[in-house]
């Protein structure tokens, strides 16, 4: 199973599709997949049957799915660049450091 370098409510900018350079947050993370659900991203409509205990009113939901964990990229918190960022031991911790500014993110 892949590393993903990206965590939960990061702030990241979509590469690529048609969200292209939008900046959100991650909402979930999934590196068995290598996907990441991110804030108003791929947002997909799904037509629903009313069903009286979960959705009493049917309708068109708007429901934000999955992307690519390639197809977006961190955010640095200092700098506000998207970044590319490498891992540093410090101790038996790993930290995670923008490589523009050297900040710890």
């Amino acid at each position: 199973m892949p590393k993903l370098r990206i965590k939960k409510s990061d702030n990241v900018v979509v590469l690529s599709g048609k969200d292209k350079g939008k900046r959100a947050k991650v909402l979930e993370v999934n590196p068995e997949k290598e996907t990441v659900l991110v804030e108003g991203v791929n947002v997909m409509k799904k037509h629903t049957k009313p069903r009286p205990p979960k959705v009493p009113q049917g309708g068109i939901l708007e429901k934000a799915m999955p992307i690519h964990a390639s197809n977006v990229m961190l955010v640095c918190p200092h700098c506000d660049k998207p970044v590319r960022i490498k891992t540093r031991e410090t101790g038996e911790e790993r930290d995670r450091v923008c490589r523009k500014c050297k900040e710890i993110i």
